[in-house]
């Protein structure tokens, strides 16, 4: 029972960072489909709503100006705001599991103003359904002949 709380823990400390982490090391742990979706989305959601709430705190009292005069269009501010006209809140939360970090797509709809509830609701619905995919798709992956054999090494 340790070794399997130890487990989760780790693969719940590494989901605060990379959301691919959960369904990836859940599979190799042998997790099922809905404790990887657990571990996954709760390590997720814990970096959303830590950076949704502490934020703006985090921005106010630890900003160090490094530059005089540091410029504002910068390639990649450019290619935040192309994401974001693009697709939106909606569209940020979706591609937040694929493309970015859970801290990433978080900061990007707090610099835009999102409201904090909305924030929390559409990143919770992106995880719980990219998690599943994820899950799913490792496992079918994981099921063909050629990567079992690879696993046994």
């Amino acid at each position: 029972m340790i070794e399997y709380l130890a487990t989760f823990f780790g693969i719940y400390l590494l989901c605060l960072f990379k959301f691919i982490a959960g369904p990836v090391l859940g599979a190799a742990a042998g997790f099922s489909v809905l404790e990887i979706e657990l571990v996954t989305v709760s390590g997720m959601m814990t970096s959303v709503i830590a950076f949704t709430y502490l934020g703006d705190w985090i921005k106010n009292t630890w900003t160090i100006k490094i530059r005089k005069n540091p410029r504002r269009f910068t390639k990649r501010t450019r290619n935040i705001i192309k994401i974001w006209q693009k697709f939106g809140v909606y569209g940020v939360a979706a591609l937040t599991p694929i493309l970015l970090t859970p801290i990433g797509g978080t900061v990007i709809l707090s610099s835009f103003g999102i409201d904090k509830t909305k924030i929390i609701t559409v990143m919770l619905v992106s995880g719980l359904f990219w998690a599943f995919v994820f899950a799913i798709s490792i496992r079918h992956i994981l099921a063909i002949p050629f990567f079992s054999k690879l696993l046994t090494f």
